[in-house]
């Protein structure tokens, strides 16, 4: 399993919490198109500004295709702030209880 994990700085807390809930909902019939995506997670800060997007995916094709699909898009409110770093990695352990 691979993860895409994308940094954002700058966000007005009220901005993070209405993208969470718009994306939470979209979520429900799936990942955007094109983006092969297993599963999400959404990690946000709002006193500071800061979230994470992790997006995962069951290989590194699959993490490519979506990766292309992801960096053209932005998030729903206009004060979610700046993305401010992409990287991907190998998931190592995956432990959910």
């Amino acid at each position: 399993m691979y993860a895409r994990v994308a940094r954002w700085e700058g966000a007005e807390g009220d901005a993070m919490r209405r993208s969470a809930e718009q994306i939470n909902f979209e979520a429900s019939s799936g990942p955007p198109e094109g983006v092969p995506a297993t599963g999400f997670l959404m990690l946000i800060d709002p006193d500071n500004g800061r979230g994470f997007a992790i997006s995962l995916f069951e290989t590194e094709d699959d993490l490519r295709a979506g990766d292309e699909v992801l960096n053209s898009m932005n998030p729903p409110d206009d004060g979610f702030g700046e993305r401010v770093s992409v990287e991907s990695y190998e998931v190592a352990v995956d432990v959910r209880f």
